[in-house]
């Protein structure tokens, strides 16, 4: 069952886990579970996709529970009234602030073909330094950082951090196999460390101002803790963690 955020007459959010894909693909058609279909059977009534997440990445998915009320928040977030907030563990120690411009060109099964803008802002809130060796570096150093993306690009936050060099662990696709490797075997961490955390908008039929909150899944709350960043989810407002089995592997 998935974990409830938020509830009216048209929309719906919900608490995806890492692993979750939102909606049957041509590429996942040997997929038996998707989030859309798992909330159309817990609500009892169809639901629409709002947006989408990556299938590794936890978190905020909104959708609509009418076909009418599809429309206007796709289209808030076509025209950046969304605001986001995603979290992330990535390799290295990134700069305290930054702003990665730099054109994603498309995965080869997407719709568009040319490069297309993109902007992504972030902040480190926290580093630490393990003392595990990966590759040839006797420690490994890594950073908690907030990500707040300015377009909407497929895999623009995966894909901005590896341009850096910054890679985001667990990150099969764009990230450093090396760490990943790390990670599930020392750490016992499996999964992408990426949660969309936060989505706020305008209520486009009552006009008043909604902030969803998702809290961190399992392995992201642990790592957390255990390198010594209790403090700075605090001070983001993600000090709870996510119902038992929600963002768990």
């Amino acid at each position: 069952m998935l974990e409830l955020l938020y509830e009216d007459e048209s929309y719906v959010a919900v608490n995806k886990p890492n692993g979750l894909l939102v909606h049957r693909t041509r590429i996942a058609e040997e997929k038996k579970e998707f989030a859309l279909q798992m909330l159309r059977d817990q609500l009892g009534h169809a639901v629409y996709a709002a947006h989408r997440l990556d299938r590794g990445t936890s978190g905020v998915l909104l959708f609509a529970k009418t076909p009418e009320a599809v429309a206007p928040i796709v289209k808030a977030f076509e025209e950046k009234q969304v605001d986001k907030a995603y979290y992330a563990i990535v390799r290295g120690y990134t700069p305290e602030t930054g702003i990665i411009d730099s054109p994603i060109r498309p995965d080869k099964d997407h719709k568009h073909k040319m490069p297309q803008d993109a902007l992504t802002n972030y902040e480190r809130l926290g580093t630490v330094e393990l003392p595990i060796p990966v590759g040839r570096y006797s420690t490994a150093r890594y950073s908690l950082v907030k990500v707040q993306p300015e377009t909407g690009r497929m895999h623009q936050i995966r894909k901005h951090f590896a341009h850096i060099r910054h890679y985001i662990v667990g990150d099969k696709r764009h990230g450093d196999w090396r760490h990943n490797q790390m990670f599930r075997e020392q750490l016992e961490c499996p999964v992408m460390l990426l949660h969309s955390a936060t989505l706020g908008f305008i209520h486009p039929e009552t006009g008043s101002p909604v902030k969803l909150t998702a809290p961190l899944p399992f392995h992201f709350h642990r790592l957390c803790v255990q390198f010594g960043w209790e403090g700075a989810l605090q001070r983001e407002g993600l000090g709870q963690l996510a119902t038992l089995g929600s963002g768990m592997a």
